[in-house]
């Protein structure tokens, strides 16, 4: 096979994200070396490394600590656990895959919360011996949050409790009822040893007990697509193009939903509306080369969009269909993780980064704390770090939001602290509130008729604008 034909097969399979997470010491780090190993993604120079650092830092005896395949820091190998998100590549006959391989301390829940905001699956480790621990209980609750609807619970280290029917049926059962408890749909159960390879790659002659398939198998047949609703298209301005005086076009990537030329198009959260022109995905920024512009564009593609009508739109902007608005707000309902070692102060200026969108904005008030071992929820005034709570956050002008539930990338957003820089939040938003307005400035301040005319005007025409009466 001649290597462009080679690069167009690989080009086209499907892209699957999964995720390992679990406790301390589940062997995380170990399946994704075994499952890279056999199925022949690790060079030769590669396998060296691991054989001789196995010598020096491996928990495997005269095994290859296949761990040491993923963990890339000093400091995870000397202590044998993952403390960064690592990321790996592998592909097979029918599609490609991206790894992340997360910590189970839990000093390091956040870098978890990184690995699985772009998971399509989950695969949650527990350790034989031990079942269901605090940390499992943790991650399960972070990966129900984010809304992973596949989830595979590998029962590792089998070898140590002899391939036990029993014990594989003792977590399945412990499991189910937390998943039932969590509202997870979609749960697999694979009994596995990563150290020796059992149902990672190929199925274990140990457990003939288990019909089921072996991890990868089961990870390269998996149903993960997702029904594209055309209506709800989302289009986040990252860049507006004017390369000259004779063309403006609006840049992005579609976020959800498909957009056709000809389409009636609203820009919020200004409220106007105009048509699509022309849709560019390639080639030359210019009108006049047809051979660039396609009729149609749908999700995640990434085009520049041109208007009928000049239009004001900026680089935050959000283009939707006319007929399928989603509320513009600044007073937003949301889950927060908090990812910073300082507490989180209500009432404190934060940068809120929602897809290409940059505004500044303070949480008001903290609903409620979870206890991510117990699921209680407790009343508090600030949060620590990696604590995850229910908040009202206020931002100083609206945006256009959809909950995390409906749409990943415009329901989702990161705090920035604006004196630091430092991400210290990240969250997702759960219900869009009315626009709020400081109703104390309000009765203090004297319009003008001008300024009551126009806010009538306003009301009458624009209703969408939510705007209130002066």
């Amino acid at each position: 096979m001649d290597i462009i034909n080679y690069l167009k097969k690989h080009e086209n399979k499907d892209m699957l994200r999964f995720l390992t997470c679990g406790s301390v010491d589940d062997g995380k780090s170990t399946l994704i070396g075994r499952m890279l190993y056999d199925s022949k993604m690790i060079f030769d120079d590669q396998l060296a490394a691991a054989e001789s650092e196995s010598k020096k830092y491996g928990t495997t005896g005269e095994k290859i600590d296949m761990a040491l395949l993923v963990d890339g820091l000093q400091s995870e190998r000397e202590q044998g656990i993952t403390i960064d998100v690592a990321y790996r590549f592998f592909a097979t006959e029918n599609r490609k895959f991206i790894i992340a391989d997360t910590p189970g301390h839990e000093q390091y829940t956040r870098n978890m919360v990184t690995g699985a905001s772009t998971a399509d699956v989950a695969i949650i480790l527990i350790d034989a011996r031990k079942g269901i621990l605090t940390q499992t209980r943790r991650h399960s609750f972070i990966v129900s949050l984010l809304g992973i609807e596949h989830v595979v619970v590998a029962i590792n280290k089998m070898d140590l409790v002899d391939f036990s029917e029993e014990k594989y049926e003792e977590i399945k059962k412990a499991y189910g009822a937390l998943a039932d408890e969590l509202g997870i749909k979609n749960t697999y159960y694979i009994p596995l040893s990563a150290l020796d390879g059992d149902n990672v790659v190929d199925k274990s002659t140990k457990t003939p007990w288990f019909t089921g398939k072996p991890l990868l198998g089961l990870l390269d047949s998996m149903d993960i697509s997702k029904e594209i609703k055309p209506e709800n298209f989302r289009f986040p301005v990252q860049y507006v193009n004017r390369p000259n005086l004779d063309f403006r076009g609006f840049c992005g990537t579609i976020a959800a939903g498909s957009v056709k030329v000809g389409d009636e198009i609203t820009v919020l959260p200004s409220g106007k509306t105009t048509k699509v022109k022309s849709i560019i995905n390639g080639g030359d920024i210019t009108e006049a080369n047809r051979t660039a512009t396609t009729g149609e564009a749908y999700a995640p593609m990434a085009v520049t969009i041109t208007t009928e009508d000049e239009v004001d739109i900026s680089r935050g902007d959000m283009i939707v269909h006319t007929k399928n608005l989603p509320t513009v707000s600044n007073a937003l309902k949301v889950m927060l993780v908090w990812m910073d070692e300082k507490p989180m102060t209500l009432g404190r200026a934060y940068d809120i980064k929602r897809a290409t969108s940059v505004v500044s904005g303070s949480f008001e008030h903290i609903n409620y704390k979870i206890d991510v071992n117990t699921y209680e929820r407790t009343e508090v005034t600030s949060l620590e770090l990696n604590d995850i709570a229910s908040c009202k956050m206020l931002l100083t002008r609206p945006i256009a939001a959809d909950s995390y539930k409906e749409n990943k990338e415009t329901g989702s957003f990161i705090v920035v602290d604006r004196i630091s820089n430092n991400t210290v939040g990240a969250g997702m938003i759960v219900g869009v509130t009315k626009r709020d307005v400081d109703s104390a400035h309000l009765s203090n301040k004297t319009y003008s008729d001008a300024e009551k005319a126009l806010n009538k005007y306003i009301r009458d025409n624009f209703p969408e604008w939510e705007c209130k009466e002066i």
